[in-house]
Order: C-alpha cells, then structure tokens, then sequence
C-alpha cells in the first residue's frame, strides 16, 4: 500500500479535459480523420455490420483517448474519495490470464467504505464471447461502497475493443443499487441521463430498458436490482457506425453520472439512518455478490473470482 499525495481534484467537465486531450493530440494542426466503422460490443460481441480497415492514426487516437480518460477518471474520483475520507491508502495488485492483464485498485475509508477500480488490457477474444480477433482492448469500471445505507452502490462501466477486421466495439454500463431507495436521488440521477441525452438528441429508452431488465446473458432469479435510472450500453451503438462518436458519449455520461452519484454520498454521509436502512443494505450487497457468481456473465465465465471480488464486492456482506 502506498499513500496518494496528490490533492482531492473538483469534479470538472468532461467536455474540458475532453478538448484538452484533443487539443494535445491534435497539436501543430494535424487532423486525423476517422474512418466511419461499425460499432457494437454486447459482452464481447460485435453484432453485424461491415468491416473496415482502421488506418494506424485511427488506433492511436482511439487508444490515446480512452488511456486519457482512464487517468482522468482516476484521478478524480479517487481524489473524492480522498476528500471524503480524510486520507487514502490505496490497495494495487495485478493479474494476468491468456484472456486479459488486470490493473486493481482498492481504497477504504469512515465514509466511503470501500472504492474498487478494474482495468484489463484484453490480449484476445474469450472462447464464446465472439469469433473476432481482438488487437486491442481495455475495460475500465469502478464500484462504489458508501458506509450510509441511504446511498446505493455504484456500478460504472466502459468498454473500448478493435479488432482485426476493422471493426471497433463499444460499451458501458451506469447504475446504482439502491439499498433504501431515496426517491429523490434516485429522480436526480435519472433526471441527469436524460438531459445528457436530450442534449445529444438522443433517445434513452432503449439503454434505459437494458440496464432495468438485463440482457439475454443473464440469469433473472440471481440478477442485480439496479435502480432504473442509469443506462446499459451493451447493446445497440448509441451512433451507429460511429464509434468515436459513441465512445465519446458514454465516457462524457459516465463522468456526469459518477460526479453526481459522488455528490450524492457527501450530502447523504451524514443523515441519520434506522436499522431497517441497515437491513436493506445488507440485502444490497448480498445480492450484488450473488448477481456476480451466478448471473453476470462477465464476472461468473469471464474474470477470475479473485479478480473481480477484489474490485467490486462490497465490503462486508451479511448472511
């Protein structure tokens, strides 16, 4: 474990370090242009489309752009989560299988109990999860675990994957698991995403619905209960064709979204709570690890049980 001395950073736009990225990758005005490939990614597929021939300034802005926000994104919620808690230690390991390397990150605290990132660099397609011949691919979440049951955990995802045919995949996941639902924040959340989008002109429906009733992949009796306010993007490209486009606009949600669940957690770390609350939280995080051995595909097929318990479990889980 080691100390992070860096500063708590403020919650910050997503569209200003967006253009500052851009503006680095961009400088001395050399413009590269994407080539307009077909995106989608459902838990490691690639639905349909026609592949295209990604050029190596594709690859590279695309890579540049996600390590980009990865570094961002820790940064700042960690540093939240430093402010919250008064100080941070952080918890690091690896791992490594034939599918994947894993960058795990851990942080506890009075306030937010537990924070848990995962970043895997994918080093080829998993048996049943596609026929595409991965060349580079990173998954990025973070799972938050507030003390206050007033305030649900947090399960944040992205997803960026190019393959060897052209094709590029895109997905993401943002949802909270509410223990005592506080309607209010929970309206608050919804109310976010569905700016963000009108903004876009953009329709939620249908990433709302995949986030409320899963997809395909999971098992019902054993799933999550997310509070239907987030969206699920492992699905449907938000821009058909475009995967810049889609990648940009679920890294921009995915910072809103994390920002004010995170703004949620101060205002609620202090407000009194009864032993119902208690109890509602520890059905919460009981069913999560249950959702994560039984139903999650990822978790269950994918990653390997020390891996992902390590990043996501909650902190303490009460039978």
């Amino acid at each position: 474990m080691h100390k992070n001395n860096q500063p708590a950073r403020h919650h910050a736009g997503f569209s200003h370090r967006l253009s500052r990225l851009f503006s680095r990758l961009f400088f001395g005005g050399a413009i590269v242009l994407l080539l307009s490939v077909v995106s989608s990614f459902a838990y490691g597929q690639r639905p349909g489309g026609t592949a295209n021939t990604l050029t190596d300034e594709d690859r590279v802005m695309f890579s540049t752009f996600f390590n980009g926000f990865v570094a961002d994104m820790d940064a700042e919620y960690f540093g939240q989560v430093e402010a919250l808690n008064g100080g941070i230690e952080f918890e690091d390991r690896t791992a490594s299988t034939e599918y994947a390397d894993y960058e795990l990150r851990v942080a506890r605290g009075s306030v937010m109990e537990k924070a848990g990132r995962m970043l895997s660099h994918g080093k080829k397609t998993n048996p049943g999860r596609g026929d595409g011949v991965l060349t580079w691919g990173r998954f990025y979440s973070l799972d938050m675990h507030p003390k206050t049951p007033l305030v649900g955990m947090l399960h944040a995802t992205i997803v960026l994957q190019m393959f060897e045919d052209g094709t590029v995949g895109t997905g993401g996941w943002l949802g909270v698991m509410p223990g005592t639902p506080v309607d209010a924040d929970l309206a608050r959340l919804k109310q976010l995403t569905d700016d963000y989008f009108a903004r876009h002109d953009k329709d939620p429906s249908l990433y709302r619905r995949l986030i409320c009733k899963g997809t395909h992949d999971t098992i019902t009796e054993f799933r999550r209960r997310p509070a239907c306010s987030g969206v699920s993007f492992y699905g449907p490209p938000v821009y058909r064709g475009d995967p810049e486009a889609s990648i940009r606009f679920i890294a921009g949600l995915f910072d809103e979204f994390v920002g004010a669940y995170m703004d949620i957690v101060t205002e609620r770390a202090d407000d009194a709570f009864t032993a119902a609350d208690l109890s509602a939280q520890e059905d919460m995080r009981r069913r999560w690890l249950i959702d994560q051995l039984f139903s999650d595909p990822f978790a269950s097929k994918i990653v390997p049980f020390d891996v992902w318990s390590f990043a996501n479990v909650p902190p303490v889980i009460t039978f």
